[in-house]
């Protein structure tokens, strides 16, 4: 049984071709880069931020949370790979739309999920920053961070619900 698959990926049929023929090459396209570009554009941002510790490991800082014990050579990799995926995802997902095979308004769904993606990768840092005494950073990412995420991903949520329900232009 095939996946229900949205409105706006139906194309206009060419000269031929019966009205209503799905073209599955975007959606089988574009569902796979939406999917990698979510996914790795967070550890890309956490990879590009950065370690934010203000004191040496020698000075035994404080952390809101501990670090994960990952070698530099993991971390380069993590990294260096989640931005080439999420760049290749990118792409594919510009030239789709480009093409007009990805409605523009997909975008609305995944522009703040990139967003949540963003606060969460740099978040994570600021989250594992070794520090002295307390970190203040932390503070402000549990206050003003975790609403925002929420909201982005509600957001999202709620654009994918409307636009999968409109009616085909």
């Amino acid at each position: 049984m095939d996946p229900v698959i949205p409105r706006e990926l139906y194309h206009r049929p060419s000269p031929g071709q019966p009205p209503g023929v799905l073209r599955r090459s975007a959606w089988r396209l574009a569902l796979p880069a939406g999917i990698a570009l979510v996914i790795t554009f967070p550890v890309a941002v956490w990879w590009c931020v950065g370690d934010l510790s203000t004191v040496p490991l020698s000075a035994d800082p404080d952390y809101a949370i501990r670090p994960l014990a990952i070698s530099p050579t993991v971390e380069r990799l993590a990294g260096t790979g989640s931005a080439g995926i999420a760049a290749v995802a990118l792409i594919v997902l510009v030239l789709l739309t480009a093409r007009r095979r990805l409605a523009g308004p997909w975008w609305q769904v995944l522009a703040p999920l990139l967003g949540a993606g963003l606060l969460a990768g740099a978040g994570w840092r600021a989250m594992t920053a070794g520090v002295i005494g307390a970190d203040i950073g932390a503070g402000l990412l549990v206050i003003t961070g975790c609403p925002a995420i929420t909201g982005l991903l509600l957001w999202s949520a709620e654009r994918a619900v409307s636009v999968s329900r409109r009616p085909r232009q």
